[in-house]
């Protein structure tokens, strides 16, 4: 009696990669005639229809062109589908806080980039740059400078705190 072979993928943890299969990754062309580029942009054939074509991403441009989404649907037809499309993209909102927090390389977060907003800076000032632009709006601001002036205290607050955190972050990197 012949012993069976086992394939690879058996147990934990698995023998072989995830991935790995010895078959070729079948490549789905373009459905644009005599393009032999990827298709990998889906795209309805009519309104209203699940069937897809499947075009580059230069073909999908043009196809997307003169695409009217709501063609053939009365206005509120229109509406409801707005409004249900919409009520689906929502449920994404709530891992919106897990974007970046601005412009720049990553390094900074979005408190420190909120603060540079405030001081009035760019997302890669340096320190120095932070303490001159503090201190000048500072001195713009101060309520002994603008006595009575309600907003400018407040801005001078807002400084105040922008600068507190610029400063916080800026010791725990030279710490670090």
């Amino acid at each position: 009696m012949a012993k069976p072979t086992r394939s690879n993928d058996w147990g934990f943890p698995r023998w072989r990669g995830y991935g790995s299969a010895r078959d070729a990754e079948p490549v789905r062309l373009c459905d644009r005639h005599g393009c032999d580029e990827p298709g990998d942009r889906p795209a309805p054939k009519s309104p209203n229809s699940r069937e897809r074509w499947y075009f580059c991403e230069r073909h999908a441009a043009e196809y997307n062109r003169n695409w009217n989404y709501f063609e053939g649907l009365t206005v509120e037809e229109a509406a409801a589908r707005e409004a249900d499309e919409q009520r689906g993209a929502n449920g994404y909102r709530q891992a919106g806080h897990y974007g970046w927090g601005g412009p720049g390389d990553g390094s900074r977060s979005r408190d420190e980039m909120r603060a540079l907003e405030a001081l009035e800076l760019e997302s890669d000032a340096e320190f120095d740059d932070i303490r001159a632009a503090y201190r000048r709006l500072a001195k713009l601001n101060h309520p002994d400078a603008r006595p009575g002036d309600a907003e400018a205290a407040a801005r001078f607050q807002a400084i105040q705190a922008a600068y507190e955190v610029l400063r916080k972050a800026e010791e725990r990197r030279s710490a670090a």
